[in-house]
């Protein structure tokens, strides 16, 4: 399983399906997500190099707010 913002993402689904079972993305961002990396919507997340999982981190990282920040950010 591949490992992205402390979710661990079912390796034998297409990568915008498996990006949703992250908290604070789904389908719209998910998709806009694999557009930005440049990936196939087709693959699946066992397809990926290290480097697409290391750029699709980076992304995540860098314009979502996802998981314990945004579980905090919405309790308060």
């Amino acid at each position: 399983m591949a490992r992205i913002a402390g979710v661990n993402i079912p390796t034998n689904k297409r990568v915008v399906i498996a990006l949703q079972y992250i908290h604070g993305i789904g389908a719209k961002f998910a998709a806009e997500i694999v557009e930005k990396v440049g990936i196939p919507a087709e693959r699946r997340v066992h397809q990926l190099t290290d480097a697409e999982v290391l750029q699709i981190r980076e992304t995540i990282d860098r314009d979502y707010q996802v998981e314990g920040d945004l579980r905090r950010e919405v309790s308060m």
